[in-house]
């Protein structure tokens, strides 16, 4: 790992505090793909609702963030050997600095999943990016370099694409898949390691299976106690964020087809709901308790019929599980999160898979299928509803970030930001 000079185009003093309706992290504020924005474009098109978008210097499947006026994104070129966090202007798409990485091997990887699958995260006064075996980095917010970790060497077939999530004084990270799969708590301030926990079974290179999990885990309350949620590639965990220590776990993500996971947990309330990817299970369960609580916490568990490729995470509204799936031709379900019964599902040929997750913000749920296809629906448990498609004809595998009323996609080629023409 060798790190480059920032690019820095415009240097001025950044405000050290996030603002209300950022988006300073994948998924969103509150890690469930919400938004408490207002007043969101509809409906938009290449010459329409288009405030500006920008050329990216290379494709990935990251995500934007939003924070304190600016746009955060990953890219790679050369084959992963230069991997760059870019800044942009809100306001006008310019770019206000360029933070490269340059990694001297190609790392493996899959053609779907190009060198920049993690997104970055922010505080509002740290700006941090894990870039695989590249390591992981974080910058003050005018591009400053504040300290870097080489994280260890992460290498699968498919690539990697957990991101980071800040708690407190600690980023932590879920590193993997690879010959061993673990999660890192770093000092945000220092960068050094305050625990790690390695995760038994974790080795990609297990023979005769598929291993591995993408997910990225979040902070959740359970029963007044802050607790790190993580699934991993056979069992969901839940630890002490502070130190590591598992608290409990589930079992129940693991099948004949593999031991795949790429969603995060979602949750609503006290229940958690889990999807394994590669056709594999799906089951919710209660969070709390202590060690194995799978008995006496699941509440229901579907591993006999094979799923739809579940990819990106869904939305929980109202005890039901809206998700859209990564199977071709793109499928739409809703799932009472309460039974695991599905109350509808549909297939949407336009869109293509979605890789990306749904999102939820002012009264609509929104979702970005590979094509380039962003279909807007109504949260309508009882039947599908389709509000509008919106066709940008670029490839994506990226999560919209909602802020302010203003839609910030990214494309392989592009990254735009979509905006009602007052």
């Amino acid at each position: 790992m060798r790190r480059t000079a920032a690019t820095l185009v415009i240097a001025g003093v950044l405000s050290s505090l996030a603002s209300a309706g950022d988006w300073p992290s994948f998924r969103g504020p509150d890690h469930d793909n919400t938004s408490d924005a207002k007043e969101l474009p509809l409906k938009w098109g290449p010459d329409n609702n288009i405030r500006w978008k920008t050329s990216l210097p290379g494709p990935g499947n990251s995500s934007p963030i939003v924070v304190n006026g600016h746009v955060y994104l990953t890219c790679a070129e050369d084959k992963g050997r230069q991997r760059h966090l870019l800044c942009y202007d809100r306001e006008d798409g310019s770019l206000q600095w360029k933070q490269t990485v340059e990694y001297d091997r190609v790392a493996d990887t899959h053609k779907t999943n190009p060198y920049a699958g993690s997104s970055p995260v922010s505080d509002g006064k740290h700006v941090v990016v894990w870039h695989g075996s590249a390591g992981m980095h974080c910058y003050d917010l005018a591009g400053n370099l504040l300290w870097s970790r080489d994280l260890g060497q992460f290498d699968h077939i498919w690539g990697y694409g957990s991101s980071p999530i800040i708690y407190d004084d600690l980023v932590i990270q879920l590193c993997g898949p690879g010959e061993r799969t673990q999660l890192v708590a770093l000092d945000l301030k220092t960068g050094e390691t305050v625990w790690e926990k390695p995760e038994p079974g974790g080795s990609a290179s297990s023979e005769g299976r598929y291993v591995g999990t993408w997910s990225t885990p979040l902070i959740v309350d359970v029963e007044g106690e802050d607790q790190l949620l993580c699934s991993m590639h056979t069992r969901v965990i839940a630890c002490n964020p502070r130190t590591g220590e598992e608290l409990w776990h589930v079992d129940g993500v693991s099948s004949d087809r593999g031991d795949l996971v790429y969603t995060s947990p979602m949750v609503s309330g006290n229940i958690a709901v889990v999807l394994a990817g590669f056709g594999g299970p799906a089951m919710a369960f209660r969070m709390g308790g202590s060690g194995d609580v799978t008995e006496e916490n699941r509440l229901w568990h579907d591993g006999e019929e094979r799923h739809p490729q579940r990819i990106g995470t869904g939305v929980i509204i109202d005890g039901n599980l809206f998700m859209a799936n990564a199977d071709n031709p793109g499928s739409i379900e809703c799932i009472d999160i309460a039974t695991g019964e599905s109350r509808w599902k549909v297939r949407r040929t336009s869109d293509g898979p979605h890789w990306g997750s749904m999102v939820f913000a002012d009264g609509r749920l929104y979702v970005t299928g590979q094509n380039g296809i962003t279909r807007v629906l109504a949260p309508n448990p009882d039947e599908y509803e389709t509000l509008a498609e919106n066709d940008l004809g670029e490839q994506s595998n990226s999560t919209p970030a909602i802020s302010n009323g203003e839609i910030f996609l990214r494309t392989w080629e592009h990254m735009y930001c979509v905006s009602d023409e007052k």
